[in-house]
């Protein structure tokens, strides 16, 4: 593959990560999240929001070949960079940003895992593992956590169900955020 080619490539992958980045980030920013569910508006409430969309996308995309793979790390890349920049505007200091973003990359790994193996597992795991991280800080109603599990466990299933070539292309939809009694 020559020079051209290779970077032509290289942009192409990023616009499609940036696409499904945005997708994720903007499902994630739906206020029935926090008006239905009863995830706390705060910066923690809407990083868990964020990262439960992204570990959604990354799961999908990691079950399939190369190029969806590239797609997947090229994702996280752009993840962990936004909240690099995002920490700087909020105005955490230079040289405590690369700590911070370290920290929040922990969060999001040991989180996605905790909820993959939760997915995997059945609805009471999902529910459990959401009140442990999510909602670890607040008390809701019982009803609450079980629909973001609910939600969380069609959301999967919804991925799942659309072709890996629409994705790698950077097409995603999630489904609307609505009540879902998850499934058992």
């Amino acid at each position: 593959m020559g020079l051209i080619n290779s970077i032509r490539e290289a942009r192409r992958k990023a616009d499609v990560s940036n696409s499904l980045y945005l997708g994720a980030v903007e499902q994630a920013r739906s206020q029935a999240f926090f008006a239905n569910f009863g995830v706390p508006d705060t910066v923690d409430g809407r990083f868990d929001l964020i990262i439960i969309h992204i570990m959604l996308l990354v799961r999908r995309l990691r079950k399939q070949g190369k190029e969806s793979a590239d797609v997947s790390q090229s994702l996280l890349n752009l993840m962990f960079a936004d909240m690099d920049r995002n920490l700087r505007e909020m105005g955490v200091g230079d040289l405590s940003v690369g700590k911070q973003v370290k920290k929040m990359a922990k969060a999001f790994y040991g989180r996605a895992d905790t909820w993959e193996t939760a997915l995997d597992e059945g609805a009471e795991k999902v529910v459990a593992a959401l009140a442990e991280t999510v909602y670890r800080s607040v008390e809701v109603p019982a009803e609450a956590i079980a629909s973001l599990a609910g939600y969380m466990m069609a959301a999967d299933s919804h991925l799942a169900g659309q072709t890996i070539e629409v994705l790698v292309q950077g097409d995603v939809d999630f489904p609307a955020p609505e009540y879902q009694k998850p499934a058992a």
